[in-house]
């Protein structure tokens, strides 16, 4: 055989290896992309990206009244050639998870929440018109079931989130406690029957509140709480943002911490719509 053809037909046989493997490849990206299917919600695409989370700040209001971060500042560029902060941080402040081993005593800590559990369809239940009537004002049945009746079934593994009009009240606390002469809290929260109803008829796996507390604030024995971190589901307290989104149709992509046995911790939330 010639050497021009011998070249020829190593040539073909390079060819024919190399559409061989590129059709491979494209076999395997495919598998692997219906392998990933992303919540229904997002598999649609998105418009638009809303940050639902408050800035992690000294200044912001907590539970039991005391700054919930502090910062100090143990190298500067100016002297060492970088800038480095120590922080000490509650994890129940700003924008934050409640795991549930916050409530329990062995549910799941922050960093063993799925992954699967923080990428999640959003449902928006607004009650801020009652809520600025009644500032003890709380998510109820009634107010699920006309939520469902506007909006259809609640999705798979969805996020159930309280939007009541407080995050705008987050720049003064005492407005955004409402602590009474007698220090009694109050500011909206889900109800326990509410709970109750979202825990068994639903699959959802957050239930998430624009104020300090998924119970309301004149709770004393944190129903909410009580009935629904135990059962294994997580909660997001002080959301931001809900003004931004719709009742139903966006994702919510929770940035949970994942310090190994932490009780929740700050995140910062998205929510693509």
């Amino acid at each position: 055989m010639c050497d021009v053809c011998v070249m020829n037909a190593v040539k073909d046989r390079m060819l024919s290896r190399r559409d061989f493997f590129k059709t491979s490849a494209a076999v395997g990206a495919a598998a692997t992309v219906g392998m990933t299917a992303a919540p229904a919600a997002m598999a649609a695409g998105h418009a638009g990206v809303f940050d639902m989370s408050h800035p992690l700040s000294p200044d912001f209001p907590t539970f039991f009244g005391a700054p919930g971060i502090s910062m100090e500042q143990q190298f500067n560029f100016a002297e060492h050639g970088f800038n480095l902060m120590n922080l000490s941080v509650n994890e129940h402040t700003a924008t934050h998870i409640d795991a549930p081993l916050h409530f329990s005593a062995d549910g799941a800590a922050v960093d063993e929440i799925p992954v699967s559990d923080l990428v999640v369809p959003l449902c928006v239940i607004d009650i801020a018109a009652k809520a600025a009537e009644n500032r003890d004002a709380q998510v109820t049945p009634d107010d699920l079931k006309a939520w469902i009746a506007a909006h259809g079934a609640i999705p798979d593994k969805a996020c159930i989130a309280m939007h009541s009009g407080w995050a705008a009240k987050s720049g003064d606390a005492a407005d955004y406690v409402g602590n009474d002469d007698a220090d009694v809290k109050h500011f909206p929260g889900f109800h326990v029957e509410a709970t109750q109803m979202l825990l068994e008829e639903t699959t959802a796996v957050a239930m998430a509140v624009d104020t300090l507390s998924l119970d309301h604030g004149p709770s004393a024995d944190f129903a909410t709480h009580y009935a629904w971190l135990p059962a294994g589901r997580y909660g997001i307290e002080n959301l931001a943002g809900l003004d931004q989104v719709p009742a139903t149709g966006a994702t919510l992509v929770v940035g949970a911490p994942n310090h190994v046995g932490g009780t929740g911790g700050p995140a910062r939330i998205f929510a693509m719509v």
